[in-house]
């Protein structure tokens, strides 16, 4: 019988895998990726995240191997060039990596969303790690926060505390409304068209089951398949936005930041304070 908390650990493991996925290709991404006993085993993880099963076209677990299947192109040099070929070294790449170039409303919204962003990692007291030099609506940024969300919210299963358990899981659908949810499904779809038979195109199109899951998950509309980008003649002033704790401000009394065992430490762009 597979329990609530295993399929929270399960679904915090597909997080982190894709957080390291939209990340620059490295050593750790082939090896916990792609390697045939690493994949299997994340393949194993991602059958009991889906729990209980949805009508996706296809299964997490197939996505999975098929990771490793379309990855097998890819020593790491190609990988690197797929990825500046998509991603490219700015906001308006093939396929932007950015929540706030999605949709005509963020032309003059990116600087509420940003803020948005910031105050739910503040609530948790994480920040983003100024090493990394990236944005806080980078999509690694957004799935590296909701592994962390969803070990906090295995951690409040086992302790039986019902307090931390429904404010974690209301940051979770509130989350996924308004940021991750929203995009993912454009940005996945732009991946497709551009990678299909490769290995981000494949990581897109897990993604986006993935998080189309998610979404019927918690009860939430999902995105569109299609969004339009933001012009890019528009100058991208507000790299970097304080404050948002007015956002979900009732969150950061509840929702302390470490309180499970590896959380922070296991994080790529997003450090405590």
């Amino acid at each position: 019988m597979i329990t609530q908390m295993e399929v929270a650990l399960c679904r915090s493991a597909i997080y982190e895998a894709l957080a390291l996925g939209f990340q620059p290709p490295g050593a750790e991404m082939t090896t916990r990726l792609l390697k045939a006993e690493n994949n299997h085993a994340l393949a194993e993880l991602a059958a009991i995240a889906e729990y209980p099963r949805s009508s996706s076209i296809e299964s997490l677990k197939g996505l999975v191997h098929k990771l490793a299947e379309n990855g097998a192109e890819g020593n790491l040099a190609n990988l690197e060039s797929a990825y500046r070929r998509l991603f490219g070294h700015t906001a308006h790449a093939q396929a932007p990596p950015y929540e706030t170039e999605y949709g005509a409303e963020t032309l003059f919204q990116q600087p509420q969303q940003l803020a948005d962003l910031t105050g739910f990692y503040q609530a948790f007291g994480l920040s983003v790690n100024t090493n990394e030099h990236e944005r806080v609506d980078h999509i690694s940024c957004e799935c590296e926060f909701m592994a962390f969300v969803t070990r906090k919210e295995a951690y409040a299963l086992e302790q039986n505390d019902t307090d931390m358990l429904s404010e974690v899981c209301r940051a979770q659908k509130l989350f996924l409304r308004d940021h991750l949810g929203r995009f993912a499904p454009a940005f996945a779809n732009l991946l497709l068209r551009e990678n299909g038979g490769g290995f981000y195109g494949t990581l897109g199109m897990l993604c986006r089951e993935f998080v189309l899951q998610e979404c019927a998950r918690f009860g939430v509309p999902a995105g569109p398949e299609h969004l339009r980008l933001r012009p890019t003649e528009v100058a991208d002033d507000c790299f970097t936005c304080g404050g948002g704790e007015e956002i979900i401000q009732d969150l950061c009394d509840a929702a302390p930041a470490c309180e499970i065992a590896g959380g922070a430490d296991k994080l790529i762009n997003l450090s405590t304070k």
